[in-house]
């Protein structure tokens, strides 16, 4: 696909509080509540309760200034390191871990979850476990060998990544080059989860308009299988949201390991 008038996200960044008000509030018009929030915490959720993901260091690798994801990992790690590409994602991140006047609420997100792990009681108690195990925010660009240079990370037991590696790519060649990337963050045996849209080639915030890379469920598997990762689960959900925001045709889980 010809992405030339299309924004690339890591490149040129996008309005962070916008993307959030867009696809993950909890306003009557958003539409994608089931697909970008209750599907991935689902899935999340379950995957974590197994009990076989948990470790010291785990990254999060992941769009905008999203914090829903966390909620089911935070309790199996000693430190979550959140990586960024763009100052005001990180400022606004930020804003919520510091509770500042003003900040993105995910009360509805993690009203969710609690109701999804059967702990209602535990509403308050879980957003702030989250804002413990978040001990840094780390600047990253994608293109340098050490993505987070100069600062050399310690290798991670589990990665998540969700959306991002289908907004940060041009081309399959481009996909297969950030994976590697991202592996070499991971510990031998250590854990990747991915959430991702296929089929998508655009996605709007606000007025502007971004490149998404076309993936799908056959090209992601080989991708990972090439990388040296054995599959352990894989879901797709067919899409529910109805909206000209972004044209995926489902969603995608994948858990995966790296070989020993």
């Amino acid at each position: 696909m010809d992405c030339s008038t299309h924004k690339i996200y890591h490149v040129h960044g996008c309005d962070s509080r916008q993307l959030l008000e867009d696809y993950f509030s909890d306003k009557c018009e958003n539409n994608f509540v089931e697909d970008a929030l209750i599907f991935p915490i689902e899935q999340l959720t379950k995957t974590f309760a197994d009990g076989h993901i948990k470790g010291d260091v785990m990254i999060d690798l992941s769009i905008g200034p999203m914090v829903h994801h966390m909620y089911a990992a935070c309790e199996y790690f000693k430190h979550i390191i959140v990586m960024k590409a763009k100052d005001r994602c990180i400022l606004e991140l930020k804003r919520w871990l510091d509770t500042r006047t003003g900040a993105f609420n995910w009360t509805h997100a993690t009203k969710i979850h609690v109701d999804i792990e059967g702990k209602c009681n535990r509403l308050e108690d879980k957003e702030g476990k989250v804002r413990s195990a978040i001990q840094h925010i780390v600047k990253v660009c994608f293109e340098k060998e050490n993505m987070t240079d100069p600062i050399v990370l310690p290798p991670a037991d589990c990665i998540i990544s969700v959306w991002l590696l289908d907004n940060i790519c041009k081309d399959q060649e481009d996909y297969i080059r950030y994976l590697r990337k991202f592996s070499r963050l991971l510990k031998p045996g250590g854990h990747l989860i991915l959430i991702g849209a296929i089929d998508r080639t655009y996605w709007f915030v606000g007025k502007e308009k971004l490149h998404g890379f076309g993936s799908n469920q056959d090209f992601v598997r080989k991708a990972l299988v090439g990388e040296g990762f054995i599959i352990d689960n894989c879901k797709i959900k067919k899409r529910t949201a109805v909206s000209d925001l972004t044209n995926y045709t489902a969603v995608l889980f994948i858990e995966a390991h790296k070989e020993n």
